[in-house]
């Protein structure tokens, strides 16, 4: 590893600005000026010492591993500083003047844009704020927010809020997430309280990028495509996946075709591949052409990722495609290697540190390293001289590594593994390129109408093969096991174990066998352990998953019931909230419960559940106002939910409460009444909008 390591300088660099970037994510720094200068300082004194004293090589290798470590933490936390914004004590709404950003996005309840924070406005006059914040703010949908666009000037009536998180366990870090893509908070505009007050026809250069594919998903659109064959056409060609329908999603996802989806290395890899063969004729006939023709193909591949919205799976891969055309002018050069990649993602993570912890930017790379460390040994296993068998193998043996790269990856992010992914390729890959170049073709037929109709149906047709092909390997038996679990630490366990023996084959010494194997009882150690450590147990839960108000019971198996009460309406929600918790605890989908409800261990009346010798009483309507009783019943926990609007001290007549269970859903005026009624009475509480997630052990 260490030889490997010297052999690939940017591999070096790479894996302290990595660390840096972590760090800097979790405990973000600003180093004043007179720091950098010192570090500066301390890179030019070793780097002289070491020049002059070869001993002390070791020495300037460790400064300029110090160097990157701080520089990679300095870049987050000065794009994290970025988002950060100083949000008033107050609760009460303010009027700001924003300038939408984005087209906007149609939600199931509202309409979101992000916006640029110009200003607070207080007495008719703006405090312009000059870092120009963005925040996303939502509108309801009504045929005054459907006129909005991208550019006009509002003048809103809002309260800005800090991006938070419900509290609920193993939940996407969704604050976070806002933090990382530079969005400082959010906020809801009501009906009535907003006015448009001028448009800003100005646009940054990714917003010209997006108008760029939106333009070009129109031209689609006005081929004739529509439905499934215009959305996957617009994936698999300009990236915009916005027109993707969820049960196409999910065939892609269960087939194991989801990459061909994102735009990556395979579409920059068939784009640079029709350029070259139509280019290389003028170079082999004219060899002075050569630098010239690879240059406006290196200019194109940009201009691609121009029209793509410049995604960091795009940007990697054409990157590594530029720096591989760059080194065919240099026969000594090899063309692609792991120091080509390292020195792709230093620069990627140098220009946006925070890319490091975008899913496709993680697939990607693990992918291409993958395939760059174990293709060439799996292609060396068989060896086959028909040359069109040949290359079906070698398409075999690509699949096969960038699906060992991946599957820790897509295992923690979407807890699937599509079995069947080697007959998914075998069919996609070559599908996807012949809908790639007729898209090029498409583009080309533009000033001949009748070609370029007759075109697009022939177009249409493969698109429509593609999809069907795939939902026929979706319906085969086995074709995904869903479900799984990992956590980070597993991944990394993964990966180093992956490297040993990746060494182990490579040198096969007795030394390098007993550590790889060490390396793969240590990583099956720590997943039986977290096996047994998250197996459940007998429990009552109280999740915030807002709208949803529902107690979870659980057994000490797999088994459990999700009691919810008669307004439930979208189950669908709570279950896409917390699927990731109910995976790490190997849960089956929970029964759900709606009604009364009877069973040896559980049993539900009048929203009473009776549950391990507790009672839980859901209280979301005011079927138990004014109602007396001579005895009062004892209930464990009361929880209340929108619906109720008593308070608790007109039930204690009726109830003998041990704890007030209050549901995040409670508008912030029944929520203060209930808490100063639950003081008063010496009645414990707790608020899931405070505390998020509840759990009790039974």
């Amino acid at each position: 590893i260490t030889d490997n390591l010297q052999r690939h300088p940017f591999l070096r660099l790479l894996m302290p600005l990595v660390g840096g970037i972590v760090y800097g994510d979790k405990y973000p720094y600003i180093l004043p000026a007179s720091l950098w200068i010192a570090v500066i300082l301390l890179l030019i004194g070793a780097y002289i010492l070491s020049r002059k004293y070869y001993a002390l090589c070791k020495l300037y290798g460790v400064v300029v591993f110090l160097a990157c470590f701080v520089l990679g933490g300095a870049l987050v936390s000065l794009q994290l500083k970025q988002a950060d914004h100083a949000f008033p004590n107050t609760e009460k709404s303010s009027a700001y003047q924003v300038v939408l950003t984005t087209k906007p996005e149609i939600k199931k309840n509202c309409i979101l844009f992000h916006a640029v924070l110009r200003g607070e406005v207080l007495k008719d006059t703006l405090l312009y704020d000059f870092s120009e914040k963005t925040f996303l703010f939502y509108f309801p949908k009504d045929s005054a927010a459907y006129s909005l666009k991208r550019g006009d000037r509002l003048l809103v009536y809002a309260r800005l809020s800090p991006p938070v998180n419900n509290g609920n366990p193993d939940e996407f870090d969704y604050a976070r997430y806002l933090l990382r893509k530079g969005i400082c908070g959010t906020a809801y505009v009501h009906a009535g309280h907003w006015r448009r007050i001028g448009c800003d026809d100005s646009s940054t250069f990714r917003q010209q990028a997006s108008d760029c594919r939106d333009k070009m998903v129109a031209r689609y659109r006005n081929m004739g495509f529509h439905g499934d064959e215009l959305a996957v056409l617009s994936a698999l060609t300009v990236g915009c996946k916005e027109e993707l329908s969820e049960h196409v999603i999910e065939t892609y996802s269960v087939a194991g075709a989801s990459h061909v989806l994102a735009l990556s290395g395979l579409h920059i890899g068939f784009i640079s591949a029709l350029l070259l063969f139509v280019l290389s004729p003028l170079w082999n006939r004219w060899r002075f052409l050569k630098p010239f023709l690879l240059l406006s193909v290196i200019l194109s591949l940009w201009g691609f990722a121009f029209l793509t919205g410049l995604s960091s799976s795009v940007v990697r891969a054409v990157i590594m495609c530029s720096l591989w055309l760059l080194s065919a002018l240099f026969p000594a050069c090899q063309r692609l290697t792991l120091n080509t990649l390292g020195a792709t993602a230093f620069l990627m993570l140098l220009f946006n540190p925070v890319w490091l912890f975008d899913v496709g930017f993680q697939l990607s790379f693990a992918a291409v390293t993958a395939i760059l460390l174990l293709q060439p040994g799996l292609y060396g296993l068989l060896p086959v001289k028909n040359t069109a068998l040949r290359k079906v193998w070698a398409l075999i043996t690509v699949s096969i590594a960038a699906q060992i790269g991946t599957v820790p990856l897509v295992m923690l992010y979407f807890s699937r593994f599509s079995t069947h992914f080697l007959l998914t390729n075998l069919w996609v890959i070559p599908l996807v390129s012949l809908i790639v170049y007729a898209a090029v073709v498409l583009l080309a037929l533009t000033p001949f109408p009748g070609l370029q109709h007759f075109f697009a149906e022939m177009t249409e047709m493969l698109i429509r093969l593609q999809n069907t092909v795939l939902r026929w390997i979706e319906q085969l038996p086995l074709a995904s096991i869903d479900h799984i679990r990992m956590d980070i630490r597993e991944v990394f366990l993964f990966y180093f174990s992956l490297l040993l023996l990746c060494r182990a084959v490579t040198r096969r010494t007795a030394t390098n066998v007993y550590i790889a194997l060490s390396a793969l009882l240590l990583c099956v150690s720590y997943h039986s352990y977290s096996f047994m450590a998250d197996a459940s147990r007998r429990s009552l839960v109280f999740y915030n998953v807002r709208g949803c108000p529902a107690v979870h019971c659980l057994t000490d198996n797999s088994y459990s019931w999700l009691v919810c009460t008669d307004s439930l309406s979208d189950i669908t929600r709570l279950e896409r909230a917390l699927t990731p918790h109910w995976n790490r605890l190997r849960l089956k989908s929970p029964a759900v419960i709606t009604g009364d409800y009877s069973a040896p261990d559980i049993s539900v009346r009048n929203q009473i559940v009776f549950y391990a010798g507790k009672r839980i009483c859901l209280l979301c309507d005011n079927r138990w106002r004014n109602r007396v009783a001579d005895i009062p019943i004892s209930i464990d926990y009361l929880y209340v939910s929108q619906g109720y609007k008593g308070g608790i001290k007109e039930l204690v007549s009726l109830f003998e409460v041990g704890t007030v269970v209050i549901d995040s859903s409670v508008s912030d005026y029944y929520q203060e009444r209930i808490i100063n009624d639950c003081i008063r009475l010496g009645i414990s509480y707790l608020s899931l909008s405070e505390k998020g997630s509840v759990r009790i052990s039974l």
